[in-house]
Formats: C-alpha cells, structure tokens, sequence
C-alpha cells in the first residue's frame, strides 16, 4: 500500500514519489496490480526499479521520475522512432513515451518469443513487469558470470537475432541489462529498443554486439564483431 510509512521508506532525494506518481501508483494498486512495495531492487540516473508484492508472487515496478530524468537526452533517441515521430520536446510527454516505448517493445519482444520479463500494465511513468528470479532477484551478468560462457554467449546472439527477426535492436544491450538466471539469460531495459528501420538502429545493433563481446572477450569468448552481427541479421 501506498501509505505515508512506505513512502517515507522509499522516498529518495530524487523525487520519485512526487504526488503524481504517488496518486498513480495508488491506482494501479486499487486496480489489483500489486498488494505493496517490498524494496528498491535499483536507482538509476533516470529511473528506480522496486519490488513489490502481488497476491502470491512477486513484480517489479519502474518508476521514471518525472522531475530528475533527462528528458533531452530521451528526445534525441525516441525522435528517431518512427513510433514517436509526433512527439514534441516536452519534458512529461518525453518521459510518458519513453516508458509507454518500453512497455511496447516489452509485449513486442515477448511476442517474438524472446526471454524478456512480461509486461503487466504501464501507465504514464510506471511500468510493472514479471519478477525474474526465485527468493531472490535473478542477477546481472556482470554480477555472475555464466558456468559455460560459450554456451551463454551463443544464447545472447540467438535472443538478439530473434529481436532483429521481429524488427527491433535492443539499442542498449550490456552485461548489466541481461539478466543470468539458471545460467540462461533474459533480457532487460528495453526503453531504448528501435525498429530496425530506424535512421541510426545500424549503429545501435553494432554498439550492442560490441558490448557483449567486450564482457564475453574477458571470458576467453574469441569472436569478430562483423561476424556476430551478421548472424544476427541472417
């Protein structure tokens, strides 16, 4: 519940909580999407990712803060997105379609049968997706790296040629946004996804496979870049 307890709990000097997220929030709980916040799980420049319980399992809710986020940066990448091509400079209608951009990229992904984390409702600057994990959250790859890294690496590159298949280049692929759960990975942070047609997402999908292979390299991984994302593109 969206009490004056948890709120203090979770208020960080950044204003999360300001009161229209706070009133959002409480919707989203009087509709049954989540019973309470447990914790923060992470604070990012942008946004903070807590989770929370619903009924019997676990969810994560995002929270893009509406007065801290860089909203000029968001504009110069979702001005690109043929999706967004509408969109005006505007600091909250920024943030609202950079979350709502995430949520469709999310169903789009999990369409497309790629390991993402569902997606369960967005509305304006909150997003709440499944909870990847058991007790605990699922951890980034950075923070445990996989038994079989050769294996591993091969998953990633298979999960990013699906996302090409169905259009979309994750656009900010790294070690800490793919998740190594069971030894398998599953994909996360989707704000910066792009259609395939976008302008610039031929940069983006080179800047993902070089960031993958970068991590993997330290791994004793040995593989080119033209070569991966030419596997990616097939």
């Amino acid at each position: 519940m969206v009490t004056r307890t948890s709120q203090e709990r979770f208020r960080t000097d950044k204003g999360v909580f300001d009161a229209f997220t706070k009133r959002n929030l409480f919707e989203l709980q009087s509709r049954g999407f989540y019973d309470e916040m447990v914790g923060p799980l992470f604070v990012g420049k942008e946004s903070n990712v807590f989770i929370a319980k619903s009924k019997s399992k676990k969810v994560i809710i995002k929270i893009y803060r509406v007065q801290n986020a860089d909203f000029k940066r968001m504009f110069q990448y979702i001005k690109q997105d043929p999706r967004y091509d509408f969109l005006k400079n505007k600091r909250r209608e920024i943030i609202f379609s950079w979350t709502q951009r995430e949520y469709k990229n999310l169903i789009k992904a999990e369409r497309g049968k790629v390991k993402v984390p569902k997606t369960i409702v967005w509305k304006y600057n909150i997003l709440i997706e499944e909870f990847i994990g058991d007790e605990k959250p699922a951890p980034p790859l950075k923070d445990l790296y996989p038994e079989d890294p050769e294996k591993f690496f091969k998953e990633i590159v298979k999960e990013m040629r699906k996302l090409y298949k169905i259009g979309l280049v994750h656009g900010d692929l790294s070690a800490f946004n793919i998740l190594n759960y069971n030894d398998k990975p599953v994909l996360i942070d989707f704000s910066q996804s792009t259609l395939v047609k976008t302008p610039n997402s031929e940069e983006l999908l080179l800047r993902d496979v070089k960031n993958v292979l970068q991590f993997f390299k330290k791994l004793g991984i040995k593989a080119e870049i033209e070569e991966i994302v030419e596997k990616i593109k097939k």
